[in-house]
């Protein structure tokens, strides 16, 4: 069974869905013939990979939200993050566009290594407060996965996963993406958002069996081109 989720790096909602997903996986007797491939979404392509911006100032000049709503939104979001077990810093997160990060996750599928990747990126950037744009910050996370630093380095630096990166992009507008993470579980059943645990394990379950009628119809948090929302 394989499943695609559309996921940016920037986005703590995809943080969070990640860990429920994990979590409903380990609990599924199936789970080792599950294959999951991360496609890769970007929230804000405007960015300039060179500069990097704080979380509160980031909603306030790019969102224009007021400080207290961005504040409010960083208390709620935090906290849904620790009851993923996730320790957001967002006081040290530094944003910035995350398409160099896009490029190692591409090269971490060569590795069979992409949910590794995925967690050491948002790790970096939500937890440790690094710019996932810089290129020593990627190729340090590339060795920590078992990826060669020097096929890093020219993944990284350069065109090579631009047209696969792009292609995903597209076929994210082509299934009406337009927040993630967002889920397609072997191509039947679509699940968006940060869903908890049980959800994803009822979702899972009933696409292994192929006897549901649907797709699951819960809204979880999610990160959109314009907010993030509970």
């Amino acid at each position: 069974m394989k499943i695609e989720i559309w996921s940016d790096v920037m986005c703590p909602f995809c943080y969070i869905g990640k860990k429920n997903f994990e979590a409903a996986l380990e609990k599924l007797p199936f789970r080792d013939e599950v294959d999951v491939e991360w496609k890769s979404f970007q929230l804000d392509r405007t960015l300039d990979p060179a500069k990097t911006i704080s979380t509160l100032d980031y909603f306030k000049q790019k969102k224009g939200f007021a400080e207290a709503q961005a504040e409010q939104m960083i208390s709620q979001v935090t906290q849904a993050g620790k009851n993923a077990g996730i320790d957001f810093n967002f006081n040290d997160v530094q944003i910035t566009n995350t398409y160099p990060a896009h490029r190692l996750l591409h090269l971490s599928k060569k590795y069979h290594c992409s949910s590794e990747t995925e967690e050491a990126l948002f790790s970096a950037h939500f937890t440790e407060g690094k710019n996932v744009a810089d290129t020593e910050v990627l190729l340090s996370i590339a060795s920590s996965v078992g990826i060669d630093r020097d096929e890093a380095k020219i993944a990284v630096t350069s065109h090579q996963f631009d047209e696969q990166i792009d292609q995903d992009l597209m076929e994210a507008e082509h299934h009406n993406v337009r927040g993630v993470p967002f889920f397609i579980l072997d191509g039947k059943y679509a699940v968006s958002g940060a869903q908890p645990t049980a959800l994803f394990e009822d979702a899972l379950q009933q696409t292994y069996e192929e006897t549901g009628s649907g797709s699951p119809s819960a809204q979880g948090g999610t990160c959109d081109t314009d907010e993030c929302s509970m």
